[in-house]
């Protein structure tokens, strides 16, 4: 018999908020979290702007001396997973630490630190490589460092599917409780690649916006759409079986139901031009979920404000969903946060939750231009009050790695 699982705590570091409940006021306020970048000097970069994390403070979370050895993106999904426990109430006294699991997804891990070793290696020699090097540069060392903190003896891994990583880990965190592995899941992403490298290798491939206008920026769906803006941070839910959660009267905001997973299996970074692979997942995650298409109202889309991927993900959208489609209210908080590549998903998901939670559809700020090719029902510039139900979160990522995850409103 599939267990049931809810969301009983969340965590989020981003760049319009470093809570929960900041992210989603920025979100409530159409706030935009793009400015030109301060992490490294850009006069050589064609790239201008980022979304960084701004004013957050670490030390309220974890003395200095806890970060010493932690990459960027390993600091960030640590803060988010000590949020969600502290949220969660069930603060470091769970019984069963064997049931207890983490699956945190990141696409790129500890590329600062990579950066730093390199030009530490090539300025100083091979000797005065940090011996701390590898393991703060490992992608699942963000998992095992929230492992380490929580005593979590079950089940840990890291998910490494570019953008739809985050999203993979939630999904794959369900799976382990629905289906009887663990009790509860700490699961979610974490990036940090607001670097000289990442954002020289992305503006490379054409993938990022050039222009110098936050409000321009990233504008998914719109016409004028010409690339994504890189972001950073984490977010991180508690996934909890429900009679687990019931028997100690925890506060649940939400349900996780369904969940999909394909791949292209077409090119590396392009998706498939009719955006087969987006749909099956999405139609995976509806029949997962025991529900129909129909049952949908708000999906809050992977939306990258890139030509292809908007237009593609609609084509997805309408595959999934058919004459549906047209009456889904589709947003993307993009506009708001930029891409946080594999932290994405885990942030997206907490939005989608707190939409379900609070009647309050979050919209794509700063559309402009409508697009023949993105003809859904976008929810422009102000968010949109309606008693929402069932929703969906997309992530899609460089491999062709599609993930939809279905959060259902919390009923009694």
């Amino acid at each position: 018999m599939k267990r049931r699982v809810v969301i009983t705590g969340m965590g989020a570091v981003t760049p319009v908020g470093n809570t929960p409940d900041e992210m989603w006021q920025g979100i409530v306020e159409g706030r935009c979290g793009i400015d030109l970048i301060t992490r490294f000097d850009t006069t050589d970069h064609k790239v201008k702007l980022a979304a960084e994390v701004k004013n957050l403070d670490s030390e309220q979370y974890f003395p200095k001396r806890e970060f010493k050895f932690n990459d960027r993106f390993t600091q960030f999904a640590r803060i988010a997973a000590k949020q969600a426990l502290a949220d969660s109430g069930l603060d470091t006294a769970v019984p069963d630490k064997d049931r207890l699991g983490v699956i945190i997804g990141s696409g790129i891990g500890g590329i600062e630190t990579i950066e730093s070793a390199q030009t530490n290696l090539l300025e100083r020699g091979a000797s005065r490589v940090s011996p701390y090097f590898i393991p703060m540069a490992l992608v699942n060392l963000a998992a095992g460092s929230v492992a380490i903190d929580l005593g979590a003896k079950g089940h840990c891994s890291a998910v490494v599917t570019a953008c739809a990583a985050g999203s993979n880990a939630i999904g794959e965190a369900f799976h382990k409780i629905r289906d009887g592995y663990s009790d509860i899941m700490f699961a979610g992403g974490a990036e940090a690649s607001v670097t000289p490298l990442a954002v020289a290798g992305f503006a490379a491939m054409r993938a990022l916006h050039t222009g110098r206008d936050k409000n321009r920026a990233s504008i998914p769906f719109d016409r004028q759409r010409s690339g994504f803006v890189m972001g950073e941070g984490a977010g991180m839910l508690v996934l909890e079986e429900y009679s687990h959660a019931m028997a100690r009267g925890a506060r649940i905001y939400g349900e996780i139901i369904g969940y999909g997973a394909t791949c292209d299996a077409h090119h590396i970074t392009a998706p498939l031009d009719d955006g087969s692979g987006g749909a099956k997942a999405m139609t995976e995650a509806v029949m997962d979920a025991g529900i129909t298409p129909d049952s949908i109202d708000y999906i809050n889309a992977h939306g990258t404000s890139t030509p292809l991927n908007d237009k593609t993900e609609t084509l997805a959208v309408k595959t999934a969903f058919g004459g549906h489609a047209r009456k889904l209210m589709v947003s993307s908080t993009k506009s708001n946060t930029g891409h946080l590549l594999g932290a994405s998903g885990a942030v997206e998901a907490i939005i989608t939750l707190k939409a379900l939670q609070t009647g309050i559809v979050p919209a794509t700020i700063n559309y402009r231009h409508p697009d023949d090719d993105c003809d859904l029902d976008i929810v422009a510039n102000e968010c949109r009050k309606a008693d929402i139900r069932y929703a969906m979160s997309n992530s899609l990522g460089f491999g062709g790695h599609n993930a939809s995850l279905i959060f259902k409103k919390w009923e009694e």
